[in-house]
């Protein structure tokens, strides 16, 4: 099992706007941290035509291209990039370990960027036509959905502040829930079903997208699931709003999860562990924004920083307590 280098400052998992931008404030500290890209580099955004919300671009940006600019800022400076998908953590000893495969990689600070996947339906042609009328984000495209008539699945408060939100463009927004109640807040449901602009599907699912990649979705197929009964509705958009699963499971038993899975962080971006940050979507259950993801990296890369500045001050007793556990923590390889 190759040894990829000596140890390293700072590693950082995941390369999307959290991770990219933990990339680019490390390299400016005169680090040279290594990043990880993961299996989506760049990623949900990579999957998204147009942010018109990232500030800095009136006109809006392609996600890719926001993406990219990213990467060249972060290799600008200094980043180094691994491709590839993490295998395996070992953060029960100081420097900790990362594994790419067989080769392994260890860092003294390491910043955890690896996100959250939004539950999709599972149907055939959904991942074609994502961002061209399948959506999980209503924040980010209801703007695009103006005047028209699209839908929203899922029935918990996710569902219903989704439904709210495009309420304020569309002229009809169809919720489609598979049982025959919500899941949502109290609070939320009495202002959805108080919406004129909001109708609810009780007891039914979505069994198909109607559309293409040329035109976008047109429609979608609806299954009342105590008949079996189906029948089309037409629509000009499709928001899947059941949820998203962060990508924590290498890190279970290791960090602080709550009951969703998502990293605990405390003091801006701290995990239980010392020297171990968290960013974006992997800590983040409620924003789920590109903006909102930048600035936690921001906070990781700075906290990180801070951290290794703190390994090589004899008066922090956190810091003296692990390099007595482990005294390579402060150490050249």
């Amino acid at each position: 099992m190759p040894v990829r280098e000596n140890i390293h400052d700072q590693i950082i998992l995941g390369s999307g706007p959290a991770g990219y931008t933990a990339a680019i404030y490390t390299a400016r500290s005169n680090c040279c941290p290594l990043l990880i890209s993961g299996l989506e580099p760049g990623g949900q955004l990579t999957g998204t035509t147009l942010v018109e919300n990232f500030p800095g671009f009136p006109d809006g940006v392609d996600g890719p291209e926001l993406m990219e600019s990213m990467r060249r800022q972060a290799e600008k400076f200094g980043t180094v990039f691994v491709s590839g998908e993490v295998s395996r953590v070992e953060l029960s000893e100081h420097p900790y370990k990362i594994w790419v495969g067989d080769d392994l990689y260890r860092c003294r600070s390491l910043i955890v960027c690896t996100g959250a996947s939004p539950r999709m339906l599972g149907l055939p042609n959904e991942k074609e036509l994502y961002g061209r009328g399948v959506s999980v984000c209503a924040t980010c495209d209801g703007f695009f959905y103006r005047g028209k008539e699209v839908v929203v699945v899922g029935g918990g408060d996710t569902a219903m502040e989704d439904a709210l939100f495009l309420a304020r463009f569309a002229a009809k927004v169809t919720v489609v829930h598979r049982r025959n109640a919500l899941r949502a807040s109290a609070a939320l449901q009495q202002r959805a079903q108080a919406n004129a602009k909001i109708h609810f599907v009780w007891d039914t699912v979505v069994t198909a997208i109607l559309g293409d990649k040329q035109q976008g979705v047109r429609g979608v197929r609806l299954q009342h699931l105590p008949t079996a009964k189906e029948e089309d509705c037409p629509c000009d958009g499709i928001f899947v709003a059941i949820g998203h699963v962060p990508n924590t499971t290498l890190f279970k038993g290791q960090l602080d999860l709550d009951d969703w899975g998502y990293i605990l962080t405390r003091n801006g971006t701290e995990t239980n562990l010392p020297g171990v940050f968290a960013a974006g979507d992997v800590q983040d259950p409620f924003f789920r924004q590109a903006i909102s993801a930048a600035g936690t990296g921001c906070m990781a890369a700075m906290q990180s920083q801070r951290f290794l500045e703190c390994l090589e001050d004899a008066d922090c007793k956190k810091c003296q307590a692990l390099q007595k556990r482990h005294p390579v923590a402060a150490q050249e390889d």
